[in-house]
């Protein structure tokens, strides 16, 4: 299976920016979950990480984005990191078949310096290619 960024939308309520995306990952969820909840997964295609308690409350922090709670967290479905000055963001996956998985995407920000659609989009493209070589 080959993955595919199969949708994204973004959307304003006054200060508050929410984007959404729907990814066609290659991959089991299993084989896929340590890419969203792992220092060494998440540094490899979105930013470094020097914080991560794997739980539910645990500490995290985003370089780039800020220190936080981890605010969402069940093992290879969600992982949710809420992050001072970056907002939300939350990887949910999904079964998508026999051998991929789907990635309903959230990133919640306030104000004008969060993380745009284009830029989501092209670290999708490096996860996706990342994970069809393993």
């Amino acid at each position: 299976m080959t993955g595919a960024i199969e949708q994204g939308t973004s959307q304003t309520h006054g200060n508050t920016h929410i984007l959404h995306f729907l990814v066609r990952l290659p991959g089991t969820m299993e084989s896929v979950w340590p890419a969203l909840s792992t220092p060494e997964g998440l540094a490899a295609w979105f930013t470094a990480v020097d914080v991560l308690e794997p739980r539910l409350g645990g500490i995290v922090a985003l370089r780039g984005l800020g220190a936080g709670e981890v605010t969402a967290w069940d093992v290879d479905r969600v992982a949710e990191y809420t992050v001072e000055g970056g907002g939300r963001i939350r990887f949910h996956l999904e079964r998508g078949g026999d051998a991929g998985c789907l990635l309903r995407f959230t990133h919640e920000f306030q104000g004008e310096d969060g993380e745009t659609e284009p830029s989501w989009r092209a670290r999708f493209e490096i996860l996706i290619e990342q994970l069809g070589r393993g």
